[in-house]
């Protein structure tokens, strides 16, 4: 057989049993929970903010991160809602380099999925317990998505995963806000067709379980830019792109239309000080256009302690708080900009 089966993994209720939430955890989990569900619903107008690592890559540094985060969220929390990225999974187009913390804990040394498993639920609920901020995540893996459901206010079905069958079917079963990205070929349509399974009901396979779903009225659109035939990074999130997903909106009958624009991968060419500008654009576009104003709820930023990336590395040439997979924002500027951001919305 080419697939070896080397030990079978504790079911998500068996882990959730080994590491419960604590009443103020679930407490917070359900404020938080409320809160955005209120932006997504249009009960409240205050600006959605989803920033941290582009991956989750040691629980020192990321907490480390969001420590300060949560700081500058008492500050702002008036205009803004901050949920901090922990991103535990990561897509890798090739199937090569770091998989995230569910495979490596240690990014040094060899993947152990078990390990994995429990450092991701360890790392959102020492989040929750020291910020009082609940995170968004990748949802890489639909069958994976039960160990950390009791945890997550927020969830990013990626470019690569939106056309996939059990995401959006896996996604129909949630209650919290869903971000369905379009494609990497940036077929707008696709990523619709995504959000309207994502809002219906579907009856399917989960877990080795006949599953029947309510559908996600929270399901809504990500904005990524896109990459064309020769491999150039096309942007989507221009004053006319935003208008043309507004125009595809009123074309279906979807629930809670919301639009966040991820302002790194292909709209920044990776470029990740750019965002800064592109944040800035986006703003510029809701502020110019009262539709737009009420339909863009939000951005994505991959930002870091410090700025760019780095190989994985060990010992003393590993930079602490800089990003092993793509660049990120460095913390100076993450803080400027959130404020700056604070200062636009009027």
């Amino acid at each position: 057989m080419s697939m070896h089966f080397e030990k079978k993994l504790p079911i998500p209720a068996e882990i959730k049993s080994s590491y419960p939430l604590s009443a103020t955890v679930s407490r917070i989990k359900k404020q938080r929970d409320q809160e955005i569900r209120d932006i997504f619903t249009g009960r409240c107008d205050r600006f959605l903010l989803i920033i941290g690592p582009c991956s989750a890559d040691r629980e020192d540094a990321v907490l480390d991160y969001l420590i300060r985060l949560s700081r500058v969220q008492e500050k702002v929390a008036d205009r803004i809602l901050i949920v901090p990225r922990i991103y535990t999974n990561k897509p890798r187009t090739t199937g090569k380099g770091y998989m995230g913390l569910l495979h490596q804990p240690d990014p040094a040394k060899k993947p152990d999925l078990l390990a994995g498993i429990i450092a991701i639920r360890e790392l959102h609920m020492r989040s929750i317990e020291q910020t009082g901020l609940t995170a968004a995540d990748e949802m890489l893996y639909p069958e994976n998505y039960r160990y950390l459901d009791d945890v997550l206010s927020y969830v990013a079905v990626g470019a690569r995963s939106v056309e996939d069958q059990q995401h959006r079917m896996t996604v129909s079963g949630m209650d919290i806000p869903a971000g369905m990205k379009n494609p990497t070929s940036g077929d707008l349509t696709v990523m619709f067709n995504s959000i309207i399974a994502a809002q219906a009901s579907h009856n399917f396979i989960y877990r080795g379980w006949d599953v029947t779903t309510d559908g996600n009225e929270l399901a809504h659109v990500v904005l990524r830019g896109s990459v064309n035939k020769h491999g150039n990074c096309l942007p989507n999130y221009h004053y006319e792109d935003l208008l043309l997903t507004a125009q595809l909106y009123s074309r279906h009958d979807l629930k809670n239309p919301a639009v966040i624009v991820d302002c790194n991968h292909s709209n920044s060419n990776k470029q990740a000080h750019e965002q800064v500008r592109i944040a800035h654009e986006i703003l510029h576009s809701r502020l110019y256009n009262p539709d737009l104003k009420k339909l863009v709820k939000g951005l994505m930023i991959e930002s870091y302690l410090v700025e760019g990336r780095q190989d994985i590395v060990g010992g003393p040439g590993h930079v602490y708080g800089q990003s092993i997979t793509d660049p990120c924002l460095g913390w100076d500027d993450s803080e400027k900009l959130i404020f700056d951001i604070y200062k636009r919305l009027l």
